[in-house]
């Protein structure tokens, strides 16, 4: 015959063996707010094991989030629930995650404790943003395309106009015809950067690394300021198939873009990696090319990072808002993608390469 002691014991034993195999990572704070139990889960999540993470205090974790001290005191008083989704949390400076967290109130010993339940969301986050971004790119795109041809036409015939009129009227009032040739010829220039790229990548095996080097000796050439170029390369890359003068440019603009928002004191760093089993537009790729642009600036305005590879959209008062709009197209003609991660003190643009185009599926992106 069982007893209640055998009973109660069996029950632990079950609870904390499920707990110990949930996928979700869970945390339980005590009523000073220090962790007192954290599954492997949360362990993996928090890169620390059990032991160093004991009576930690939980505004370490969560100091800079929502789930704050005063909150989590109204719960264990009240014992009212909560979920908050999208919490950016930076537990060490090198280790950050985005997470869904529900804290609710349980007891032990007949004293309320804290339970969080994390759900990381990084990966699900950014691939949403990423279809976003790019539905909303192709739609800038189409939209910026439409209204460059209809202004190309007027502009041809506007030329031609003044160019006949100069020859019917005096040499002194030519001045004028040649402004407005000399306009038109500036906007159709414009309007032929809106357009970006006409013409598909010639795709052979090159070497990463030559082209990196070949944009760092262009930006020693034609930047007056002592940038500091930083290079932090993976000997071991294969050749990646890439057209050589489009990826050069692609890389050229975005650093070009962060010579412009730094100082001298500042650093440019150019990385390579191979990433394996890389997400590119929603494909999995086994393998591919990953470069880094990083800087330590001031950081790209939050206003803008949502748009950031728009045409006409720029953080400086003077600038095009081309570069960017540029790159994005030259990487997406190369079935790549760039994106960019940025706060105060680093920003990250990232291009990722298949290690082998598809030919057959090339199609050109301007």
């Amino acid at each position: 015959m069982h007893t209640r002691s055998d009973v109660q014991q069996n029950k632990l034993i079950y609870q904390q063996s499920v707990v110990n195999q949930l996928v979700t990572a869970v945390i339980i704070l005590n009523a000073d707010l220090n962790i007192v139990y954290v599954n492997p889960a949360a362990e993996a999540l928090l890169n620390k094991g059990l032991y160093r993470l004991y009576l930690t205090a939980a505004e370490i974790i969560f100091g800079n989030t929502t789930i704050n001290t005063a909150r989590l005191q109204q719960l264990l008083a009240t014992g009212q629930e909560f979920t908050d989704s999208d919490i950016a949390i930076e537990f060490t400076e090198s280790h950050r995650f985005t997470a869904e967290i529900t804290a609710s109130s349980v007891e032990f010993d007949r004293v309320a404790h804290v339970l969080l339940e994390l759900k990381q969301i990084d990966q699900q986050k950014q691939i949403s943003l990423e279809v976003f971004q790019q539905q909303q790119w192709i739609a800038a795109r189409d939209l910026i395309k439409g209204l460059a041809h209809e202004i190309k036409n007027p502009l041809g015939g506007l030329r031609g106009a003044a160019q006949l009129l100069s020859k019917e009227i005096s040499s002194q009032q030519q001045e004028y015809t040649a402004m407005i040739i000399e306009q038109a010829d500036r906007l159709t220039n414009l309007v032929d950067r809106l357009l970006g790229p006409n013409q598909l990548p010639q795709i052979e095996p090159q070497n990463i690394h030559s082209v990196l080097e070949k944009v760092c000796q262009l930006v020693s050439f034609s930047n007056g300021q002592k940038i500091n170029l930083r290079r932090d390369y993976d000997p071991s890359i294969p050749a990646v198939e890439c057209d050589q003068e489009k990826l050069q440019q692609a890389v050229l603009n975005i650093v070009n873009n962060a010579i412009q928002a730094i100082d001298n004191e500042n650093t440019i760093t150019l990385k390579t990696r191979i990433a394996s089993n890389a997400t590119i537009h929603g494909k999995r790729v086994k393998l591919a090319i990953h470069i880094s642009i990083i800087d330590d600036g001031p950081g790209i305005p939050l206003k803008i990072q949502d748009t950031l590879f728009y045409p006409m959209v720029s953080g400086r008062s003077n600038g095009t808002g081309l570069g960017l709009s540029i790159s994005q197209t030259l990487i997406n003609q190369h079935q790549g993608k760039l994106s960019c991660r940025s706060r105060p003190g680093h920003t990250e643009f990232s291009i990722l390469l298949p290690l082998q185009q598809e030919p057959l599926k090339q199609t050109l992106l301007a």
